[in-house]
């Protein structure tokens, strides 16, 4: 997809539950990569070669579609989605997947996860585990210029496999970590600390307010906690049956200080990301980004909402992800599909789950 015209801000296709999400019964990890490297929007196998990428927007009509009207509220049926669906790919009727209406600019990366150290936790957190993973790395609104107020973020897919190829469709383990959702002024990638549970400071987002003021009335309806999202299924993924799920409660990830930054102004942080995958010119992938991650069980959220901080402390590293091929593609931002795990009272405890059944049943 070197050529490429489209609509940037209305939206298309299923934002509700679907046939692709009601099928699902896991993927293979080959197929959801070549999903990504079907359309990428620039020349070169992963798009890595210079030139423009879309911007697409998310707007407060969008947002609010529905919200007072006989007419589907799209934004609560994405939020129910993407809490009940653990679709990997969301094609829709068309073939033409669906309009993000929040971080509807990213970039997908692929690599590893490993843990490293030795933990008191299970499944994917316990020392030893390793497993191909697939993030996407995107902006939470319109910015994604250095030098802009932005909100990063690192969507992540566990396969608990290190076998590109495996036959049997597996269901991975889905995280989601983020910078504070009001927005940060993070000139380097390598400078952003993403935390399943964030800061809130929401009038950083000036006029764009309304749409965090529409999520943060949406979400707790869905689910529970409109701003953090817990761990418990990479805790889970791999564990054998009958044994007690140990999950951290807070899991930083920041990429290792030996990372090379890099440099330029006005710099789209899509760009930076293949920056520090290829080098100029070069048509395959030789470089790599290497996040550390890090867990505790101590915190203390203070604040109201719309204005709220997440105060850690015992952060220890346990592991990393190396992710080392990257692509921004159309399928990337319109197919590919990010589960956000559903709140439980007790996240170790699949019992005290808030959502069943594709309602909120506490």
């Amino acid at each position: 997809m070197s050529k490429w015209n489209f609509d940037l801000s209305s939206l298309h296709g299923p934002q509700g539950m679907s046939d692709d999400d009601l099928a699902y019964r896991g993927s293979r990890y080959a197929e959801v990569r070549d999903a990504l490297y079907a359309n990428p929007y620039r020349g070169g196998r992963s798009g890595e070669a210079p030139g423009q990428l879309p911007m697409f927007k998310s707007t407060i009509r969008n947002a609010w579609s529905g919200a007072f009207s006989a007419h589907a509220d799209l934004l609560k049926q994405a939020a129910a989605r993407t809490v009940d669906s653990r679709a990997d790919l969301r094609w829709g009727p068309d073939g033409k997947g669906f309009r993000r209406m929040l971080s509807p600019n990213g970039i997908c990366l692929l690599g590893v996860w490993e843990i490293t150290e030795e933990s008191q936790y299970s499944g994917y957190f316990k020392e030893g585990a390793k497993g191909l993973i697939i993030g996407r790395y995107s902006s939470d609104g319109n910015e994604t210029r250095r030098g802009q107020r932005r909100s990063l973020s690192l969507a992540g897919k566990i396969y608990p496999t290190m076998n590109p190829n495996h036959a049997t469709p597996l269901v991975p383990a889905s995280f989601l970590s983020q910078e504070d959702l009001g927005g940060m002024h993070t000139d380097f990638i390598n400078d952003a600390e993403l935390r399943n549970a964030p800061n809130v400071t929401a009038y950083r987002r000036g006029l764009y307010l309304l749409i965090m003021v529409r999520a943060g009335w949406i979400f707790p309806l869905v689910d529970k906690v409109p701003d953090a999202r817990q761990l418990h299924e990479i805790a889970e993924l791999g564990k054998p049956k009958g044994e007690r799920t140990r999950c951290p409660e807070h899991m930083l990830l920041k990429m290792a200080p030996r990372q090379a930054r890099i440099q330029g102004e006005d710099l789209d942080f899509r760009d930076e990301v293949y920056a520090h995958i290829f080098k100029p010119g070069a048509p395959e992938p030789t470089g790599s980004m290497v996040f550390d991650i890090s867990v505790s069980d101590t915190g203390e959220s203070v604040g109201i909402p719309g204005f709220r901080r997440v105060k850690v402390t015992n952060w220890r590293r346990i592991g990393r992800i190396t992710f080392t091929a990257a692509v921004a593609s159309y399928n990337a931002d319109h197919v590919v599909h990010f589960h956000h795990p559903g709140w439980r009272d007790n996240r170790n405890d699949a019992k005290t789950a808030i959502r069943s059944g594709g309602r909120r049943v506490r």
